[in-house]
């Protein structure tokens, strides 16, 4: 009977963990969710797609169709590139064969498309 508690126990502490670490983060302090705070391109967003993006969607060897890695291509496909972040239907989940994106990143994407998709 001890051993049925034990593996009981093990049982739901890894169901737990498992659960405990897939979840995605939620907008938190460091996003204002109602996108208050400008949303520089050129500290914030570059460097995003830069560290998430760019191995496949960068101007060496791409044969993605998508080149994102200057102002013009990324703000011209923002809205495929927020849905493709997302996991929308009719989009693939990006970044490919990783894990989705956290929240507050793609809540700041979000925000800076609807600030207008500034070059600043």
């Amino acid at each position: 009977m001890k051993v049925v508690a034990v593996f009981s126990s093990i049982f739901l502490a890894s169901i737990l963990m498992v659960s405990v670490s897939c979840k995605k983060d939620k907008v938190g302090d460091n996003v204002d969710p109602a996108c208050v705070d400008t949303v520089s391109f050129a500290e914030t967003i570059l460097p995003m797609m830069e560290t998430n993006c760019t191995g496949c969607h960068g101007s060496f060897s791409n044969t993605t169709g998508y080149t994102i890695t200057n102002h013009t291509n990324i703000s011209t496909h923002a809205t495929a590139i927020l849905n493709a972040m997302r996991g929308e239907a009719g989009f693939q989940q990006m970044p490919d064969g990783l894990p989705a994106l956290p929240d507050t990143i793609i809540k700041k994407f979000e925000c800076w498309i609807d600030q207008g998709k500034l070059n600043n």
